[in-house]
């Protein structure tokens, strides 16, 4: 098995849908064979340049732009690499593997997903790891990370898995969240929290804290270890530095049932 590379032959004039290009599948055909497949009216062939790799089970997808959609969806195996921009839905319902955009994201990066990791070296649009239509939950498990800031209501309804971000949130982050971590080094945007009932929000400040946030004071937790070497255990390189053994603590959403926390490390 040899891995492939996908180039993009022109830029697309409208929305793409590239929610079919699965590595373990595409990788265990020849070039030859993946030119031929059936894709919008014509073939892969009509619309990329295939060439093989010497990376097993690995699929980039290069000069894409935002307007490429569902890149990584389903993903349960194998690496996919994006050598460009991604755009809505990238890694929704996610399951396993690894998803590598070295540009930037649209809006639903991860949402649904239940495990896997994403990278992306840029920033990202709203709804990070968020709710998708008539689900009852947002992300459910594995790690993603984001090189720049992210746009609102991230983590929205978000019940399991982690979200770190190199720089800062939009917004309402951890909106409605029943469980995960959110740990944004650059800290959250106006209003982080609403309607948050379980769950961990770690950042160094928070611009326009609900009033619904109470003061719990400095602690001192086990925690905050443990997510460390977690983070950096899955991320490598690209991990945060370790988190201080001491932080201030708001518990909230206290409009909720109020079993979330905003621990502030600045």
């Amino acid at each position: 098995m040899s891995g492939l590379k996908l180039r993009l032959r022109s830029v697309p004039v409208g929305r793409l849908d590239l929610s079919c290009l699965q590595p373990a599948q595409l990788t265990a055909q020849s070039q030859e064979d993946v030119a031929r497949l059936p894709f919008e009216g014509g073939t892969l062939g009509d619309l990329f340049e295939i060439t093989s790799t010497n990376d097993a089970g690995t699929l980039v997808l290069a000069q894409t732009t935002l307007a490429c959609d569902g890149i990584g969806d389903h993903l349960a195996s194998g690496t996919l690499i994006v050598e460009g921009d991604a755009g809505q839905y990238a890694g929704r319902y996610m399951k396993g593997g690894r998803l590598d955009i070295r540009g930037t994201a649209g809006n639903y990066l991860g949402a649904g997903m239940k495990g896997g990791l994403i990278t992306v070296a840029g920033s990202a649009g709203g709804y990070v790891g968020g709710l998708l239509h008539g689900e009852k939950f947002g992300m459910a498990g594995g790690i993603i990370h984001v090189g720049g800031d992210i746009g609102e209501r991230a983590g929205d309804r978000m019940r399991r898995g982690t979200i770190v971000v190199a720089g800062k949130t939009g917004a309402a982050a951890g909106s409605r969240m029943a469980g995960g971590t959110i740990w944004a080094e650059g800290g959250f945007g106006p209003g982080a929290g609403p309607l948050m009932r379980r769950g961990t929000l770690i950042g160094p400040k928070a611009d326009d804290m609900l009033a619904t946030f109470a003061d719990c004071g400095l602690h001192d937790m086990v925690f905050l270890r443990l997510i460390s070497r977690f983070v950096a255990a899955e991320l490598g390189p690209l991990a945060p530095a370790p988190l201080p053994s001491k932080v201030r603590r708001f518990a909230g959403d206290l409009a909720s049932i109020g079993k979330g926390e905003m621990l502030l490390t600045g």
